[in-house]
């Protein structure tokens, strides 16, 4: 049966207002929001829909509220649109075996664009990621964060826009799976040896070699994840 359509929440309004500056990069990283006095009155609103507004951006993890700060953006442009990106696409009950097929099925080829469209300073900003990754090794921090650049940089590099967002999405849905996976020494030493082989293929220019090190990368982190053997169930091309 058809229901009679509800009027917009107020709140929704201000969430996509602030979405949209982030998105547009006139709100940075780091920024601090308005305060919610004086967004109440920039709105003209009352301060219960200011605070959801606030809250959903939170939960969108975009904006962080600071006790007695002030709230604060933390979400880069690209992150503003991967973010809401993922939730729409995935959701937390989806068996995380799927969410590493679709990876399995577009970053090899990511990794074979890279090689074959990868500049002079592309190679200079992936070895810059690989000696930060082997430096936190070193110093028994953890990797992730170099690890997600590595493979957002190769993700760049295809020039494919909309696969690269949609790789984005996938590494933001399993950050935590990946903390887990590599806070590990030897997995983290086994990752930057993926690394490092992924690397050459694309320094080479060897489009087979790179989609072939990023494909046994992929397997070597599910083989761990999931107790898997190699080769099961991907894309590649015959």
């Amino acid at each position: 049966m058809l229901k009679v359509v509800e009027k917009k929440r107020v709140y929704e309004d201000i969430v996509k207002q602030i979405q949209v500056l982030i998105e547009e990069g006139r709100m940075k990283k780091g920024d601090q929001l308005p305060t919610e006095r004086e967004l109440t009155e920039t709105f003209k609103v009352s301060r219960a829909s200011v605070r959801e507004a606030i809250r959903i951006l939170e939960s969108m993890r975009l904006v962080e509220s600071r006790h007695g700060d002030g709230t604060y953006v933390i979400a880069t442009t690209e992150e503003s649109l991967v973010r809401p990106l993922a939730a729409a696409l995935f959701h937390e009950k989806d068996d995380l075996i799927d969410i590493f097929y679709i990876r399995r099925c577009i970053e090899p080829n990511m990794a074979q664009l890279a090689a074959q469209n990868a500049t002079a300073d592309d190679i200079v900003e992936l070895r810059r990621i690989i000696a930060k990754q082997k430096e936190c090794i070193e110093d028994s921090r953890n990797i992730n964060e170099t690890d997600s650049a590595f493979h957002g940089a190769i993700a760049s590099m295809s020039k494919k826009r909309a696969l690269e967002r949609l790789l984005l999405a996938l590494v933001d849905l399993l950050v935590e799976t990946r903390e887990e996976y590599l806070q590990n020494d030897e997995r983290a030493q086994e990752s930057l040896k993926g690394h490092q082989k992924i690397l050459s293929a694309i320094e080479e220019g060897d489009c087979a070699a790179a989609r072939q090190s990023m494909l046994n990368h992929l397997d070597d982190v599910e083989g761990v994840l999931f107790n898997k053997g190699k080769g099961g169930g991907n894309c590649e091309s015959e």
